[in-house]
């Protein structure tokens, strides 16, 4: 059994502020210490469930965050960034029996967590179809196009929440939840114990109902903090303006979404 795991930071216990994500501050030593063990504990149910081989795309800012040196001799790490429309789910293909997703966080435009976005700070919201949707939707989306379930993920309340209403049935951890600038998180230790058992339990049932639905066409729309972005991002061929700070996009191919964004988000 191959598993594929998404590793994201923002969705981490404890974590609240983006001096304790970003590298160059002093803070995120020991909170790349802590994704890393949540990786860890999620690798570890995988290989309680079965699984031969865990696929870890490090995918918060730099791809190079995860400590690797302490990874179990089953993994194979990706790091940085490819340049394919996969992005956070590069490495991914059929050959998977699951996709699980650590460290993840609520979508641009919520409050479940300070360190709400998608993608980029640069957004105020993504919309697909209508809905405002998260960096998981576009991710189980992107999954769903290999046929590979999503089965488990870890993170923020909001972020749990929308998952159960893409893929009812996907296993969930609640790491934090936001108040304004504030996080009220569970402990580091217990986080890593949640998860390990939550993965292992969700990879040892029927994942075949875990596939997040697809759609017969699709349009994007993002919505940009100034309208210099979306001026910018207009000139993408088949790109229209969607009102003072936003482009719209639309395809019957998801794989043509996700190929627009590399671009637009650039």
């Amino acid at each position: 059994m191959k598993i594929f795991l998404s590793a994201d930071i923002e969705g981490t216990a404890g974590i609240a502020h983006w001096d304790e994500a970003e590298r160059s501050h002093p803070d995120y030593r020991e909170f790349r210490a802590l994704m890393t063990a949540e990786v860890v504990a999620a690798c570890e149910g995988a290989r309680a469930a079965g699984a031969e081989e865990v696929v870890v795309k490090d995918a918060h800012d730099s791809g190079r965050n995860l400590i690797v040196d302490l990874l179990p001799d089953y993994v194979r790490i990706i790091r940085g960034w490819s340049g394919h429309p996969d992005g956070m789910m590069f490495g991914l293909s059929a050959e998977f029996v699951a996709a699980i997703y650590t460290g993840y966080h609520s979508k641009a435009g919520t409050e479940t967590n300070p360190l709400a976005h998608t993608t980029t700070t640069r957004l105020s919201r993504l919309l697909l179809n209508g809905k405002v949707v998260s960096e998981f939707t576009m991710n189980a989306l992107c999954a769903g196009r290999y046929g590979v379930p999503s089965a488990f993920l870890a993170g923020d309340a909001g972020i749990c929440a929308d998952a159960n209403a893409l893929i009812p049935g996907i296993a969930t951890v609640v790491t934090l939840e936001g108040t304004g600038r504030a996080v009220n998180s569970i402990s580091p230790a217990r986080s890593r114990t949640l998860i390990r058992e939550g993965v292992e339990a969700a990879l040892s049932r029927d994942l075949s109902t875990l596939i997040a639905a697809t759609a017969e066409a699709y349009e994007v729309v993002v919505e940009f903090g100034n309208p210099t972005d979306a001026y910018r991002a207009s000139w993408y061929p088949g790109a229209r303006p969607h009102g003072p700070r936003a482009v719209a996009f639309a395809a019957t191919d998801f794989f043509d979404i996700q190929r627009a964004l590399r671009f637009l988000l650039a």
